[in-house]
This record gives structure tokens, sequence and C-alpha cells, in this order.
């Protein structure tokens, strides 16, 4: 889950808000704003992922859809998009230290796409993890491993919206997070251990909390970040 000092949840897996109080109107359309242009780029990319594309090359044509929706902008070292694909799934870089490479996707693997749009200095932060089989992504993988993955990050988020209160804090989340990998079998892959963030601009207001996954003994590092917030009468929603 994503908030932030502003109260809106940022980028991660998830966050929740630092303090109880809602979120204005005026700061949810700009948070909006650049979620949206980055949800809309990945059902694009999720289209026409190929076996000769590499992470260089789709990268570059995320960045260019972003501009396309009016996001020429983003919060993080100059990398509106940080893909890695293959055994890289499961490398956790800051993207200070990203570079794409050039290997192709071929018929079989998994490609992680994770966006960083920012719209008038309000973030978006969403990633998914894309199942290449026979050459295409797939939204109905075969491979044991793939659905694994996928299903527990896709039940995680689910259990996390009933875990979740305005007053639950970044470490509960944070300890929740961890004994959910635990119990499932799966490992923290981030390099400084976190389970997701809040969307605070100043690094030094950020609270970390968002899994990037890997199963125990598993190949493949599976990503799936959303933005949340807590409306007027305490209900989470995703942005």
């Amino acid at each position: 889950m994503s908030c932030g000092q502003d109260s809106v949840p940022g980028p991660g897996c998830w966050r929740v808000a630092r303090s109880c109080a809602t979120p204005g109107a005026d700061l949810i359309t700009a948070h909006r704003k650049a979620q949206d242009a980055a949800k809309a780029v990945l059902r694009e990319l999720a289209e026409d992922i190929r076996p000769d594309d590499t992470e260089c090359s789709i990268a570059t044509r995320a960045r260019a859809r972003l501009q396309a929706q009016g996001i020429p902008e983003t919060w993080y070292h100059d990398c509106p998009a940080l893909v890695l694909l293959g055994a890289r799934s499961c490398t956790s870089v800051s993207g200070r230290d990203y570079r794409p490479a050039a290997a192709a996707v071929g018929e079989t693997n998994l490609v992680t796409v994770d966006l960083s749009p920012s719209h008038l200095g309000r973030w978006g932060d969403c990633a998914r993890s894309f199942a290449v089989e026979e050459g295409r992504v797939t939204s109905t993988p075969q491979s044991p491993a793939f659905v694994a993955g996928l299903s527990f990050l896709q039940g995680l988020h689910a259990k996390m919206r009933q875990f979740v209160t305005p007053q639950t804090t970044f470490h509960e989340l944070a300890i929740w997070s961890a004994r959910q990998m635990e119990a499932n079998g799966f490992l923290n892959l981030d390099f400084l251990g976190n389970v997701g963030h809040s969307i605070a601009a100043r690094r030094e207001d950020r609270i970390y909390i968002e899994p990037h996954v890997r199963q125990i003994g598993g190949a493949w590092g599976f990503k799936h970040e959303d933005i949340f917030f807590f409306d007027a009468v305490g209900m989470l929603q995703e942005l």
C-alpha cells in the first residue's frame, strides 16, 4: 500500500497514512493523474510485449507512453520505468543504479515493470509482473511457479485490505506482511528489507514498509504495487 506525509498512500505494495487526516480532492486528483497514466501504460505493455523485446526496449516504450499520457516527469532518479526480466526479476536495485539489460524476453519469462510517474509534484507508483508463455503475456499462466507467485501477491493485497485500518501503524503492517510471506513460503527481495513506503516527496519524511518476493527455492521475483488511501469515513480506497 502506499501513503505519505500528505496522507495519501504512496509507492510500494502498500502504505498507511501517517495521520488519520483525509486527503483533499485536489491532492487525490493530482496523484490519480499520475497513477492512472501508469496503469494505462502497464495495460498497453501487457498487450504488446514480444519475444524479441528487452528490458531496454520495454523501458523505452514505457517512458514514451507515459509522456504520451502527459506525464514526462518521474520522481525516481530519472528512472520512470524500471524493467527486470528473467533471473534479474529477483534483483532489487535502486533507480539510481539501474541500467536496463539487453537480453531478450524469449518464449517463457517473467517481466516486472515498475513505473514511477510524477504529475505536478505528486507521485504515482505502480508495478506489475507479467508472465510470458509462448512468447506472449498471459493472465492465466500454466507454469506452477508463475501461478504461485502471482496468486500470492494478489491474495496478499486482498488480505491487506481487510487487515489495515486508519489506526494501523507502518510497523504493524510491516510485521504483518513479513508473517504472511513466511507463512506462505516467500522471501522478501527488497535490497533494504522494506515492504512498501509512503509517497512523501522528501526522502526524510518517507516511511518504508512493499513486497518484492520470491518463493523459497524459486527462480522468479514478483511485484504488484498499488497506491491506497483512507476516505472520509475511514474506508481504504485504491487510487
